[in-house]
């Protein structure tokens, strides 16, 4: 069976991660992503280490899949090329901040007179209204602005940046589900959509808890390190040789909890239900502890899924790449080299869909411009077959 997006063409001017990590998920999906770079320079992080044989790992794990033409776009000759594969695309994605397509003549309006079935997806830090569009940004500083890095750590400690690039990433996400959803809608419409996605709305997007808090209590949420705010048990607890997590989310799953650590908890006032529990959550877990102190990590784990409670350890990546739950839903995969060799590993596709393949390695991450006479041709083609 088909990838379902194969037969749809995706013009990709994004770099660094947001964007790439959008048309990296459609490139995943079985879209064709002809990424348009910088002449001599491409993607920045092209040049982003680690590296091996030359080749920027970071680089080759997001753009995996996808051809690369350089093109310089205040060039008549370049933008000629350009506008014959705006004729061929299905979308559009960017990631400049507002203002320098419209400069160069490839703002949302000018495109959609001229291709009203074109789809433009924009991601930015700040989107494209408002009175900040046009500030520049990255991860951190939306984390920053967006309240992430605010609940991030631990109490009285300094805020800290959540470990992943969840900034951009999210951000990317969001968008990839946007242009689906154009794509969908152009179906019924014959018409193309913008989907203008801000990095620092996509922060705030994901404080589920936090903002349920806030605007009910009017105090905004700290930071609570491992422990979620709003259920308890559900955080961090010693074992006699380290920390593993157990998230009893539920009255019944402490009640399993209870009778699995023999502790006569359950109908205790103080702990009879969740918001008592998040009442007296320090209390609570040095009662757990107290208890699971007397052995290891691997015993309790062992124990509490055999009862049925949600628990595990806390894995380091490395030991995350190994997991076999993982390695059986083919989340490690090989990303090969211009010689159809093994050269990186990347995360695989979690979008896991019926009749559709999900193979174990990845095509490989383009060189700058190393498509060029591919891409040349099939415009040539494209124009003869018209």
């Amino acid at each position: 069976m088909a990838l379902p997006l194969s037969g749809i063409t995706v013009l990709d001017l994004t770099h660094v991660l947001a964007g790439p990590f959008c048309t990296m998920t459609l490139a995943d999906m079985g879209a064709d992503v002809i990424k348009v770079e910088r002449p001599g320079a491409g993607d920045d992080t092209r040049a982003f280490p680690p590296f091996k044989d030359g080749k920027s790992a970071y680089f080759a794990t997001i753009n995996h899949g996808k051809k690369s033409i350089a093109l310089d776009l205040r060039g008549s000759e370049d933008r000629a090329i350009f506008d014959a594969l705006l004729e061929r695309a299905d979308l559009i994605v960017e990631n400049y901040r507002p203002g320098v397509m419209e400069r160069l003549g490839y703002g949302w309006d000018d495109l959609h007179a001229r291709f009203p079935r074109l789809i433009y997806g924009a991601v930015s830090g700040f989107g494209h209204s408002g009175p900040d569009a046009k500030r520049p940004a990255y991860d951190m500083v939306v984390q920053a602005r967006g309240g992430v890095m605010s609940i991030t750590g631990e109490k009285d400690r300094e805020p800290v940046r959540v470990g992943a690039s969840i900034g951009d990433i999210v951000a990317g996400m969001f968008l990839a589900q946007g242009l689906l959803a154009a794509l969908y809608d152009r179906e019924k419409t014959g018409k193309g959509r913008k989907i203008d996605v801000a990095m620092l709305d996509s922060q705030l997007a994901i404080l589920e808890h936090a903002v349920a808090l806030t605007s009910v209590t009017g105090k905004a949420p700290g930071p609570s390190g491992a422990r979620h705010p709003s259920i308890t048990p559900f955080e961090t607890f010693h074992a006699s040789d380290g920390l593993f997590v157990i998230a009893a989310g539920n009255d019944k799953l402490f009640e399993k909890l209870c009778i699995t650590l023999e502790l006569p908890l359950s109908g205790d006032a103080r702990f009879a239900t969740n918001p008592a529990r998040c009442e007296n959550a320090r209390l609570l877990k040095r009662l757990i502890e107290a208890v699971t102190l007397d052995n290891t990590r691997a015993y309790w784990i062992a124990k509490l899924t055999a009862a049925g409670i949600p628990t595990g350890p806390i894995q380091s990546v490395d030991q995350a790449m190994k997991d076999p739950q993982l390695l059986a839903r083919n989340m490690v995969v090989d990303v090969l080299d211009k010689n159809g060799r093994a050269a990186y590993k990347a995360a695989g596709n979690p979008i896991k869909m019926s009749d559709a393949p999900d193979p174990v390695t990845r095509p490989q991450a383009p060189d700058l411009d190393g498509n060029r006479g591919e891409i040349l041709r099939w415009l040539a083609q494209s124009t003869t077959e018209v």
